[in-house]
């Protein structure tokens, strides 16, 4: 009689030690879901301002190619100007007032794009922090519901709160990265990189 109620005993915690699990389960993988969308629309985000800021650098060198081309070209005017007859410099002078007007324009445009083409990088910096944070709330979890299933096997209790020991730490890592806290353990990033 008594080894009929130990046994009884241990299979009622048995189920609610799993019971716990699958609750758990549930609840993380509920939670890793939304991180997902999360960390997949931020993904995008960082595609879209990486192609931005290609763009814009690409504009750039464009900009100084042309600069660079003009200022040869005022070079060349101011050569020919030298040598040329008085009818053949009023037309060089023209061509340098129009080679110093390019000049100036495409210098001011350099720097409004030098500027435009930082700000894509900080702002994919800025994502890939929040990238970080979803990823590693996604290992975290990961590990934690593979540690779950083994709990589920084993019956072993500690190992229930071990498995939450990084459940945790993935909901906390997730809640950063969905409200923009700046949590972010540098040393594991690194070493995860």
């Amino acid at each position: 009689m008594e080894t009929n109620e130990n046994n009884l005993g241990l299979l009622a915690a048995r189920n609610r030690l799993n019971d716990w699990v699958a609750v758990s389960v549930a609840i993380l993988s509920a939670f890793m879901a939304v991180t997902k969308v999360k960390d997949d629309n931020i993904v995008q985000a960082m595609l879209q301002v990486k192609s931005d800021a290609v763009d814009t650098w690409s504009e750039y060198q464009s900009k100084r190619i042309k600069q660079h081309l003009a200022e040869v070209g005022l070079k060349q005017t101011q050569a020919l100007s030298v040598i040329a007859p008085e009818r053949g410099k009023v037309v060089l002078a023209d061509q340098e007032r129009d080679y110093r007007n390019n000049i100036a324009r495409y210098a001011a445009e350099e720097e409004t794009l030098k500027k435009k083409a930082r700000g894509c990088e900080k702002d994919y910096d800025d994502l890939n922090y929040r990238d970080d944070q979803f990823d590693m709330s996604d290992a975290a979890l990961s590990l934690s519901l593979a540690l779950l299933a083994v709990t589920a096997l084993t019956s072993k209790r500690k190992l229930f709160a071990f498995s939450w020991l990084f459940g945790g730490f993935g909901v906390v890592m997730g809640l950063a990265g969905l409200v923009g806290l700046s949590l972010h353990p540098d040393w594991l990033t690194k070493l995860l990189s």
